[in-house]
């Protein structure tokens, strides 16, 4: 086992503030988006399956969102899902169509999201950490099986130490900026 590459090790970290932009890019200031319930999760079938994996989601209105659930049976657990999610929704279910108001942006509303944002931003950090763990630990090992020297371990452990601080700027830097679009008033 050689050391990790930092391309690999790159790509990852990139993955995770890909999936985290995502996640932001669904919390609305005040207009609905179909994003924003991507990340609700409903138990269905035995399972915790996406939102998206067993109802469509439109926007008929621009304070509206409107989920058509193709399970009529599932109806129930993608609304209270959508209550549950933490986003500050209250959706109403008329048969398999459930629709789910955008409240206006109340301070605390605002606060709310605030809040979503950061949860978000803690979990790419987390993600991107553990790809810094997993190269260091191939770096720990790959010097323990004698392929590199422990100056190489030193250089590449920094390479991807400066990999990581870079992407955490990226996290921190965006969720800055999500703050700052969600408080304006």
């Amino acid at each position: 086992m050689a050391a990790p590459e930092i391309s690999d090790l790159k790509r990852r970290m990139e993955g995770a503030i890909e999936a985290f932009r995502k996640e932001l890019s669904g919390l609305r200031t005040g207009r609905a988006s179909a994003a924003l319930l991507e990340p609700v999760m409903v138990e269905a079938y035995g399972s915790k399956m996406h939102l998206k994996e067993v109802a469509s989601v439109s926007v008929p209105e621009p304070r509206m969102i409107s989920v058509q659930v193709w399970d009529r049976g599932m109806t129930k657990a993608v609304e209270k899902a959508i209550r549950d999610s933490g986003l500050g929704l209250n959706p109403q279910a008329e048969g398999q169509t459930i629709r789910v108001p955008i409240p206006d942006l109340s301070h605390e509303r605002r606060q709310e999201l605030v809040k979503v944002a950061n949860k978000y931003a803690e979990q790419a950090r987390v993600a991107v950490r553990n790809v810094r763990r997993d190269g260091m630990d191939m770096l720990k090992k790959a010097e323990k099986a004698s392929e590199i020297s422990q100056d190489e371990h030193k250089t590449e452990a920094e390479k991807v130490q400066t990999l990581t601080d870079q992407y955490i700027k990226q996290v921190d830097d965006a969720l800055s900026g999500k703050e700052k679009e969600i408080m304006q008033v």
